[in-house]
């Protein structure tokens, strides 16, 4: 798809297209070896910036809601978000192109089995403030406690060190987080499905929502948002479905 001059700079109106990009999930972004942000969201967002025909500037955070800010703010023109009623405000969001379980880890010897186990008085669950899992488990749980840690990389060893019961977050890294600690385990099957997306504010118009909408199809269908994470090596995650499936 190609943009014309007037979604060009309702996408791009300082001329730069500035991505907000979350270092925070590692299946989306994660710093390189010389400290740049690499992965499937960075890809994304320098080939929308190459079909607009504009520079890109990465606007690099630690946290989803840092990026949310952004966006909200218009400090960013686009972002990568899990999609969920409490970022409404003030945002547009395409159709999902990833999809990311959230689970549970727990130490060895803990009680809990299972995620049904996990909503009990008394029980503390340490999730990345403002993340998806905060924001999904503030609603969800009517009984546990949820201990926020300052950003998603720090809930394990938030959980670690202060003896709560229960971390929450991706997948992917809960299982590495469990290979470097001894005695700590999964537990089976997932809490939530996250509906990965892009974004952007909404005040940029209708227009321009469904343009970003149709560019996220064509990079779903065409195979680039596969490409992609064959490439950053991403396991845990699924290709969404087309828009009109989902």
């Amino acid at each position: 798809m190609h943009f014309d001059p007037t979604l060009r700079e309702r996408f791009a109106p300082t001329g730069t297209l500035r991505a907000a990009i979350n270092l925070g999930n590692p299946l989306l972004a994660r710093a390189d070896g010389a400290g740049a942000a690499r992965g499937v969201s960075v890809d994304l967002a320098q080939e929308l910036a190459a079909r607009l025909g504009v520079p890109l500037a990465l606007v690099v955070v630690d946290t989803a809601a840092q990026s949310v800010q952004h966006v909200r703010d218009e400090t960013a023109d686009i972002g990568f978000f899990a999609v969920d009623p409490a970022r409404g405000a003030g945002l547009a969001f395409s159709a999902p192109y990833l999809l990311i379980e959230g689970a549970y880890l727990v130490r060895e010897a803990a009680p809990q089995r299972a995620n049904d186990d996990v909503d009990r008085d008394g029980t503390r669950v340490v999730v990345g403030q403002g993340s998806a899992y905060d924001l999904h488990l503030t609603r969800a749980l009517r009984r546990a406690t949820i201990v926020r840690a300052a950003s998603s990389q720090a809930v394990v060893e938030t959980f670690l060190a202060s003896g709560h019961d229960v971390a929450a977050g991706v997948r992917q890294q809960l299982e590495a987080d469990a290979a470097r600690h001894a005695g700590l385990r999964l537990l089976p099957g997932r809490f939530m499905l996250i509906q990965q997306a892009m974004g952007l504010p909404q005040s940029r118009g209708e227009g321009a929502r469904q343009a970003l909408a149709a560019f996220v199809e064509e990079m779903k269908a065409g195979g680039f948002v596969a490409a992609a994470m064959a490439r950053h090596g991403v396991h845990g995650a699924s290709l969404a479905p087309p828009a009109h499936q989902s």
